[in-house]
């Protein structure tokens, strides 16, 4: 088969595919069925799932590194995708739409609305049960799925809402961190913690200092992650601190070497790995616990409430103003589909329930609220949307 054949029937319409903004949601959503579909098939759910959790550790003494594939990718590699997020989240809060003080605080209490509303919303039917510990599962975004789906509409959306959106997952999974480190961390290593954030001086003096060379930021950042690892805090938040640390005039070349690893292949596997979940045979005990009925509304309604009444309030009383070019149904759209919660509100439910049963209705209310919250989005933004002429 002649090579330019070849080239212009597999190799340019893939190069097309990669570089369209809806590619990635299109990819998350196969993969997320994929795996749903292996974890729930007979002859293929215990090769499928026992794949992601095999052990595969590096240390058999000491410390820990992550034990099984689920684990490297949710602790390590999952660090790269908070890292690209984090440069896009400096860019923008040093001369992008976030610049403005009045703009930046909008995601932040937008965030903060969207984790105190579903945490109520979840106590109002857990608070009087043995289940209440579960408080803090609708209260995170999935910021991989939520990016997702919202790049599915293309230039339906501005790219201003995209940056919002980012910023208010960002800070929304960063508040779901240290909820988990107050109230859900049951073993804190401060040792390596503090020992991590002394560390973290390294690369701040680095960007003071103007040094370029990107090798003598990630050493200091690895050392980072693996004191986080250690300390009980989630490790991926040192790709967070890393991104701040990064000189501004380095950024937008690492966004463009890492945006279609971390997007084709960090982010497809943190799909597969994720969604590995088996189905029980009998779903009324599921449909009827007050734990799906606090984690499904807490994201599908909590959610979208808390971001529109906190952001309307904020815009109101003049703390804070809509990014351009955007309206409140956008942002009303956008609350619903950060009504994804997945990952971080699978992890939490892990800390929250120790009995197998109650991590089970947890994780299928989780998709069930994600599902429905990632579809009314989509189709929300879409019938209130118009075509813009985005620039990234």
């Amino acid at each position: 088969m002649p090579a330019k054949y070849i080239h212009r029937r597999i190799f340019s319409p893939l190069k097309d595919f990669l570089n369209d903004s809806r590619a990635i949601g299109i990819v998350l959503i196969a993969c997320t069925i994929i795996s749903l579909a292996l974890s729930n098939i007979d002859f293929a759910r215990e090769s499928y799932t026992h794949f992601w959790t095999a052990h595969i550790s590096l240390s058999a003494t000491g410390p820990h590194l992550p034990h099984d594939l689920l684990a490297w990718i949710n602790d390590g590699l999952m660090a790269v995708f908070f890292f690209l997020v984090g440069m896009e989240i400096k860019r923008e809060l040093m001369i992008g739409e976030l610049a403005s003080i009045q703009k930046s605080m909008l995601p932040v209490l937008a965030a903060l609305g969207g984790m105190i509303v579903p945490a109520l919303i979840f106590f109002t039917f857990n608070g009087s049960t043995p289940f209440h510990h579960g408080w803090g599962i609708p209260m995170a975004t999935d910021i991989a799925f939520s990016l997702g789906i919202i790049s599915l509409l293309g230039n339906r959306v501005p790219v201003q809402l995209k940056i919002f959106l980012t910023a208010l997952a960002i800070i929304d999974d960063l508040g779901a961190i240290v909820v988990i480190a107050v109230f859900y961390a049951t073993d804190m290593h401060f040792g390596y913690l503090f020992f991590g954030l002394g560390i973290m001086i390294i690369p701040v003096i680095l960007n003071l200092l103007k040094v370029q060379r990107m090798i003598f930021y990630f050493i200091p950042a690895i050392i980072v992650w693996y004191c986080f690892l250690n300390s009980g805090v989630h490790p991926t938040i040192a790709g967070v601190l890393l991104a701040f640390c990064i000189p501004l005039s380095r950024i937008s070349s690492l966004e463009h070497a890492l945006y279609h690893v971390v997007n084709f292949v960090i982010m497809p596997l943190f799909a597969l790995a994720n969604t590995a979940i088996v189905f029980p045979s009998a779903f009324g005990h599921i449909i009827h616990s007050p734990i799906t009925f606090g984690i499904v509304l807490g994201l599908v309604l909590g959610k979208p409430i808390g971001i529109c009444i906190f952001s309307f309030l904020s815009v109101k009383l003049k703390i804070a103003s809509l990014p351009s070019d955007t309206h409140w149904k956008q942002i009303l759209g956008a609350g619903m589909i950060a009504g994804i919660g997945f990952t971080m509100s699978i992890f939490i439910a892990t800390l929250a329930y120790k009995e197998e049963e109650l991590q089970v209705i947890s994780k299928i209310a989780i998709i069930v609220g994600s599902v429905i919250s990632g579809v009314a989005g989509y189709y929300f933004l879409n019938l209130f949307s118009r075509k813009y002429k985005n620039k990234i």
